[in-house]
């Protein structure tokens, strides 16, 4: 099929229009605090985008590359775009900050600045300056002997003009870092949170001596902050780690935010010595540092002002009395995180951890929390003389100094740590236990569309499969065997494994159901859609009559509603839980469902090593069906991509469906009827059939 630029959106614009749908949950009638979690997220995807794809398009432009997508945008056309959508979507934010801090004030919860506030607590926020800011705080003098200092990445400061006070013709600038260990705000009293910046303001002619203040302003920069790891030139991956996460921190600045109305002096003196294209200079009439918004929401005494929480639940066949083992040999399982319990999951390296029989455990980590309970069962396994063998990819954006502590704690108990694959990042989700039973080995496996962390698993939605099938362990097998040595064969059998498979397979299956014509179908979950062969292929199915649902949270460079893709819909799902799994039907494959670590990325596909698995049974497939059925049903949290790449809130007539809210709802009824039957056996029965049912 012939395709043209004109067939694709934009990869970044495509990206902007995702978050917009994020701050966009700041207008929904949710409680007060959630709407602000928001905004939060909202800024610290923002931070993201703009370390990584502007610098990135910046590079590219400096480089004299033309076209970097195939929608064939140039560098400079996709950075004129961004910077105008931007500058636009600012007034939005401001508009829904506003809105959220006025209607939090009615609950009295009150962001104040510091000439605000009454005499007493005037007084309680001098004396935190003194007690708190004033040791921490650096001022920085910038003149002829003073050279502009080193900013890092994410900075908060305050620029100031002050002259002196023996001398008021003599003008100079400096500035103010504040400590990252400080708190954003002071909480002067439970309820009211002064901004650091408007404490420290007030109290610069105590930081400059002899100086008195003109002018100050709030300011916050981005740098660039991809490590480019040039793998040729150094065999050992934590020397090039540990030293590109110091160039990280001397990344270009690619973007400057600075309060509105600020002294014109103080952005010239900013931007002159920052070399920041105007453009990419945005000034807010609301607080700066928004990511760190996360101080307020997690005020205890206004826990009201957030939704209900969900505890996870743990079905049958799991139970806490019974060997997780024991339930694996009866039968394959699936679960729905966040809706189902993550605690199996910890529960299988845990028992395996402690468990005389096990002889070995395999596993790979690509991000995990700080305070990692799985990690700990690990060193304490290879502490017992287990053999443990772990792959922590070390180059998980922004996890890698956390996986760089654990790399180094799991070697030091005597675990074979795998560092990475040459050229390419670890990306897949999979741990292997095996138990020596009698003369014979028993290989228990686990994967999973999610990573293992048991923090994110109470917020992104993902799928976890545990199985013993011998084709699959030896497929795993031979996975961590082509991670830990010498292997070109890097295929599998009943498994898929890019940077080989994966794509091939999706290929072979979207052909075969564009070869059954209107009888074809297909349905896809996932975060991404971005690679151009299959988005190609899609289009081809789509033509010859393939009925074909597309589920993206994030990026999706197909355009829908065209003569090529009339019979393709796509919708995007935003809620309080982050969309990450990944599950493919494909009507006339055997099997036809899968779960996956991969999007349909060229990163993905063609550079990174995942896994894509084959769902077998009728059970786990008729869950997966219930799953994918749900969210196609869903008129309340999703969206539907039009063709000049915006997307439209899909309206609701009578009955309003809220697939997350329903998951929670559906997940809690067969827990209770779990917890209320002491059949285990007939509660399990009870469980799948009122899944399947509803």
């Amino acid at each position: 099929m012939q395709t043209s630029p004109d067939m694709f959106l934009n990869r970044e614009l495509s990206w902007l229009q995702f978050n917009s749908r994020v701050l966009n949950q700041c207008a929904k009638p949710i409680p007060l605090l959630e709407r602000l979690k928001f905004i939060t997220i909202y800024c610290t995807n923002l931070d993201e985008f703009y370390m990584i794809r502007v610098a990135g398009l910046k590079q590219l432009f400096s480089a004299g590359v033309n076209t970097s997508s195939s929608d064939e945008m140039t560098p400079l056309e996709q950075l004129k775009a961004i910077r105008k959508y931007l500058h636009e979507e600012k007034q939005l934010l401001e508009r829904y900050f506003r809105e959220i801090t006025q209607d939090l004030e009615k609950e009295n919860l009150f962001i104040k600045q510091y000439e605000h506030l009454d005499e007493n607590l005037k007084q309680k926020c001098d004396e935190y300056f003194f007690s708190n800011i004033f040791p921490v705080i650096v001022p920085i003098a910038v003149d002829a002997t003073h050279p502009f200092p080193h900013l890092n990445n994410l900075s908060f400061s305050l620029a100031v003009k002050i002259c002196d006070k023996s001398h008021p013709e003599l003008i100079k600038f400096g500035m103010v870092r504040i400590s990252r260990v400080l708190p954003r705000f002071y909480e002067v009293v439970s309820n009211i949170y002064v901004p650091i910046e408007s404490i420290v303001h007030q109290h610069i002619e105590e930081i400059f001596p002899g100086y008195k203040l003109l002018a100050s302003a709030a300011f916050r920069v981005t740098r660039n902050a991809d490590i480019v790891i040039e793998e040729e030139e150094a065999d050992d991956f934590m020397m090039i780690l540990e030293q590109g996460l110091k160039l990280r921190r001397k990344g270009a600045f690619v973007r400057l935010q600075i309060q509105k109305d600020a002294d014109e002096q103080i952005v010239e003196f900013l931007s002159t010595h920052m070399k920041i294209f105007h453009k990419d200079v945005y000034e807010y009439s609301i607080l700066l540092n928004l990511p760190r918004l996360w101080q307020i929401v997690g005020n205890k005494a206004f826990t009201h002002l957030l939704s209900p929480l969900y505890t996870p639940k743990t079905l049958p066949p799991f139970d806490e009395n019974l060997s997780i083992f024991d339930a694996i040999d009866k039968e394959d399982i699936l679960i729905i995180q966040p809706y189902e319990s993550f605690d199996p999951v910890y529960k299988f390296i845990k028992e395996a951890s402690q468990d005389p029989e096990v002889i070995s455990i395999r596993m790979t980590l690509y991000r995990v929390e700080k305070n990692s309970n799985i990690v700990q069962a690990l060193i304490d396994a290879a502490s017992e003389g287990k053999q443990v063998t772990v792959m922590v990819e070390l180059k998980a954006r922004f996890d890698e100094e956390n996986n760089l502590h654990w790399a180094k704690a799991l070697e030091n108990a005597g675990a074979h740590v795998i560092y990475g694959i040459r050229g390419f990042k670890v990306h897949a989700k999979v741990s292997q236990v095996i138990r020596k039973q009698g003369e014979k080995l028993k290989f228990y496996i686990h994967l999973s569309t999610g990573n293992y962390n048991a923090s994110s698993a109470k917020i992104y939605t993902d799928i976890s499969y545990f199985t013993n099938q011998t084709e699959i362990a030896q497929d795993v097998t031979s996975f961590f065997h082509i991670l830990s040595g010498f292997n070109k064969n890097r295929h599998l059998n009943t498994l898929s494994m890019s940077p080989n498979q994966i794509k091939e397979k999706i290929l072979e299956m979207i052909h075969l159901e564009a070869s059954k014509g209107d009888k074809g179908a297909i349905i896809a979950k996932m975060n991404s859609l971005v690679d151009s062969d299959i988005i190609k292929a899609l289009y081809k199915a789509s033509s010859q009559g393939v009925q074909i649902d597309l589920i993206v949270r994030g990026i999706c460079c197909l355009k829908p509603n065209q003569e090529y893709s009339k019979n393709i819909r796509i919708r995007s799902i935003i809620g309080k839980y982050l969309e990450h799994a990944r599950v493919f039907y494909f009507k006339h494959s055997e099997p036809n469902y899968f779960i996956s670590s991969a999007d349909w990325m060229p990163r993905n596909l063609e550079r990174r090593l995942e896994l894509m698995t084959p769902i077998f049974d009728e059970k786990n497939k008729a869950k997966l069906a219930q799953f994918l059925r749900l969210q196609l049903s869903d008129n309340t949290l999703a969206y539907e991509l039009q063709n000049n790449g915006e997307y439209v809130k899909i309206q609701h007539n009578d009955k309003t469906i809220d697939s997350q809210q329903t998951l929670e709802d559906y997940i809690s009824k067969i827990y209770q009827t779990f917890k209320k039957d002491t059949d285990q056996a007939k509660a399990a029965q009870l469980a799948s059939k009122l899944f399947n049912e509803n």
